[in-house]
């Protein structure tokens, strides 16, 4: 007995990733695929920004061209280069030891000099379009900067949904931790970019992943063992998305080309989610 017929877990990728996710989504629902009619929506970093766009009803096209269409008064992040170069060193090493280099993250998220939590929070909630959890389910996914622990946020955490948000893509460096009950949390992709093993009971699992081209695929595959899905489908950019991305996923010049190659690798994507989507069968 599965608990959710249909479930999404959207990965992180940064602006670029953001901007292809968006592009992707809005395609295939212009050729029948909604995929804001999952059961379940897993959404960490900026992949929490197209989910929550989505489980709230919001159309995925709005953010073609997100400084105008998304409200944002196009402020960019302030970005501490020092201290994000320390985060990459530290995650460099976290394979021997991951909590302690999480929790390294964590302390160098909050030395950074990266702006007040509220324009981030406010940037987040321009991105969303919505102030309100939505009652179709959804988490995001954070890190406690102090522990190192992941948590996910719901509707039943408490948390605003535009903070939820912009805790989730709050990478170290980038953007400020956000505080949440007390607590600072972090971006919620330093554990895993998809986490996709928290759509563990659904019958059909979609993940979409925009970097997956950039990480090996074995912890993806550790999860999706979890989740236990009868059909799993996998979404990733393929070499033309990858070209237009270029070589920085944080690139936000390059928003609209990668929307466009989103939204033209949905027709290719559909073939892929068609049928399962629409019965929860495999395709196979």
């Amino acid at each position: 007995m599965y608990a959710h017929d249909r479930a999404l877990a959207l990965g992180a990728g940064g602006p670029v990733g953001a901007a292809w996710t968006a592009g992707l989504a809005c395609g295939l629902r212009s050729v029948g695929v909604d995929l804001s009619e999952a059961d379940l929506i897993v959404g960490t970093s900026t992949g929490a920004i197209i989910g929550a766009l989505l489980a709230t009803g919001q159309d995925p096209g709005r953010l073609v061209t997100p400084v105008r269409r998304a409200g944002s008064d196009g402020t960019p992040p302030q970005v501490d280069g020092r201290r994000l170069g320390e985060v990459f060193a530290v995650l460099g090493d976290a394979a021997s030891n991951p909590v302690e280099a999480w929790r390294g993250a964590g302390r160098i998220a909050l030395a950074a000099e990266t702006g007040p939590e509220q324009a981030h929070v406010d940037r987040m909630r321009a991105m969303v379009g919505a102030d309100r959890w939505p009652d179709r389910k959804l988490l995001i996914t954070v890190m406690d900067t102090e522990t190192g622990e992941p948590k996910v946020l719901d509707r039943a955490s408490g948390a605003p949904l535009p903070s939820a948000v912009a805790a989730s893509t709050a990478f170290p460096g980038i953007y400020p931790p956000i505080t949440i009950s007390g607590r600072r949390y972090m971006d919620g992709s330093l554990r895993s970019a998809t986490n996709a093993g928290l759509a563990a009971g659904a019958r059909t699992l979609v993940v979409i992943d925009p970097q997956a081209h950039l990480f090996p695929r074995e912890l993806l595959h550790r999860e999706l063992a979890v989740a236990g899905a009868r059909t799993v489908v996998t979404i990733e950019p393929d070499p033309a998305s990858t070209r237009a991305f270029g070589s920085d996923m944080n690139d936000r010049t390059v928003w609209e080309p990668a929307y466009q190659a989103g939204l033209r690798q949905a027709a290719d994507a559909a073939e892929q989610l068609d049928f399962a989507w629409k019965t929860g069968s495999d395709t196979d």
